[in-house]
This record gives C-alpha cells, structure tokens and sequence, in this order.
C-alpha cells in the first residue's frame, strides 16, 4: 500500500462535504437540482439524515483515500489539481452522463451533479497536493 498522509485525506474530505453542503444548498443549486432529481419537499424530509450524511462522509473519505494512493507520496499543487480535474471531469462526469443518457435524466441533473464531483475531485487533488 502507497505511503499515504491521513491528515490530508482527512482534509481533503472535510472539504468535499462541505462543498456539497454549498453545492446542493439554496446559495447555489439546492432548488435546480430537487427540480431536475423531481424530489418533493416532503421526500426530501423523510430521508434518513444520519444515513444520507454520514454515509457520504465515509464515501468522500474513500474517494478521498483512494485518489490519495492514486496520486503517490508527494504529487504537488499542480499535479494533485490538475489530476484531480481530469479525474472528476474524464473519469466521474464523463460516467454520470451516461448513466443519465440511459436513466433518461435531465441535463440539468447531470450537469449539477457532473459539476459537483469535477470540482470535489479537483479540491480534494489540490489538497492532497498541498499536504503531501
């Protein structure tokens, strides 16, 4: 297993949950996005919090974890963000839109959530290569 530092995958997930918090919040896309999902207030209430929260905690720190091993020991600001874009842009969003071709989805859904993990898999890159 790759040398990895915790603190920064710590960091680097912290990061991508907040920046979900932002994301999928009424400062930018929270209303676009339970449009496009077509999600009722009532069913976005009835989900299980604890669940839905911590639950994407852990998976932002195994993204986080894995990308971190992906990177090597010491990959540096430039390489951690710009493999991180590529990553979340070629790798994530590429994959969304074709689930979303297939499921029939919006554009709009695809494009907020595609959107999303471009930008978390570039901060969680550009964390990891400050910290390592």
């Amino acid at each position: 297993m790759p040398e990895v530092n915790w603190l920064a995958v710590l960091a680097a997930t912290v990061a991508a949950f907040v920046l979900g918090g932002l994301w999928y919040s009424p400062v930018l896309f929270a209303k676009k996005w339970q449009a496009a999902a077509g999600l009722s207030d009532e069913q976005l209430k009835s989900g299980n919090a604890a669940l839905i929260f911590g639950g994407s905690f852990v998976l932002a720190f195994i993204a986080s974890a894995c990308f971190a091993m992906f990177l090597g020991p010491n990959p540096g600001l430039n390489f951690g963000a710009s493999t991180g874009f590529a990553a979340g842009l070629c790798w994530v969003a590429t994959s969304f839109g074709i689930n979303g071709l297939f499921q029939r989805e919006r554009l709009s859904l695809v494009l907020i959530n595609a959107g999303y993990h471009t930008l978390q898999f570039t901060l969680i890159g550009t964390i990891l290569g400050l910290m390592s």
